[in-house]
């Protein structure tokens, strides 16, 4: 065996088929494309959603508008008169336990209680991974304590009209959430013993007493200053004031203020006349 002795496996390597040699290859004249046509010609190129001209696919289906909120809640849904039914057959257990009571007395029937694990077991619910809303389609003919994540108003009206009970529980799942991310609770304070409280009154009452016989001892030593009385202010300030605006005490009567004698020129000057003519009104 030599290197130019070694072969490809039999049928593991095929050649590729020229078209387009002649009739005796099988593909001459027109090389398996078919006779005429756009396929047929170099060159062509359809996309693949196009419908040869017609309304395609993506125009002809109409679109969904709005849009779905993201923080959606998506409910488990059981109605009222499913779980009457129900619990009236046994399903949740509670029959088979309680006697049963008289004809027509409705009081005397004994109350069903209805969660989240008693309608899976009933086959009501597939899971216990969304949470649970009744509503109100149906009727109610015996007393029910049914406890859910939410209820219609017409679910909560009909079972408290039966003599049932409610009870919501997504506030818990909300407390419990919660409890997880809140701050642990600050510890109490060590309480104080009667004889350590009693020891640092003392201590404390001790400088504050000091510090007041220290303050009457210094008071009669501070110097006061004299306020100013109110004749003294009024006194200053009638010296203070200039005596050019005092009016005269004597009885002559004041003289006018002379007129002061105008500048020299001032009274030839006069104001010269214009020498411009107006028109008459004759036209001359």
């Amino acid at each position: 065996m030599k290197l130019h002795d070694l072969r490809p496996a039999a049928g593991s390597r095929r050649a590729r088929t020229r078209v387009g040699r002649g009739i005796a290859a099988g593909q001459g004249k027109t090389a398996g494309r078919g006779t005429k046509g756009q396929k047929s010609r170099t060159g062509a190129s359809i996309p693949a959603w196009f419908e040869g001209g017609q309304t395609p696919i993506h125009v002809r289906v109409p679109k969904l508008r709005g849009f779905k909120r993201r923080f959606r809640v998506e409910y488990a849904v059981v109605n009222i008169g499913q779980i009457s039914a129900y619990a009236e057959a046994g399903r949740f257990g509670v029959e088979l336990d309680a006697p049963k009571p008289a004809r027509g007395k409705r009081g005397d029937h004994p109350v069903a209680t209805v969660n989240a694990e008693a309608l899976a077991s009933a086959g009501l619910i597939r899971d216990l991974a969304k949470p649970i809303k009744i509503l109100g389609q149906g009727e109610v003919s015996q007393k029910l304590f049914v406890a859910a994540d939410a209820f219609s108003a017409s679910a909560r009206r009909k079972i408290e009209e039966a003599g049932g009970f409610v009870q919501v529980l997504a506030p818990e799942r909300e407390a419990e959430a919660t409890e997880g991310t809140a701050e642990p609770a600050a510890q109490p304070e060590a309480v104080a013993e009667p004889e350590a409280v009693a020891e640092s009154t003392k201590t404390t009452a001790q400088p504050e007493a000091v510090a007041e016989t220290a303050a009457t001892v210094d008071e009669p030593t501070k110097p006061r200053r004299r306020a100013k009385s109110a004749a003294a202010k009024a006194a200053k300030a009638r010296e203070s004031e200039p005596r050019e605006s005092e009016p005269q005490e004597s009885g002559e009567p004041q003289q006018p203020d002379e007129p002061k004698p105008s500048p020299p020129g001032a009274a030839s000057r006069r104001p010269r006349r214009s020498t411009c003519k107006t028109p008459s009104g004759d036209g001359a």
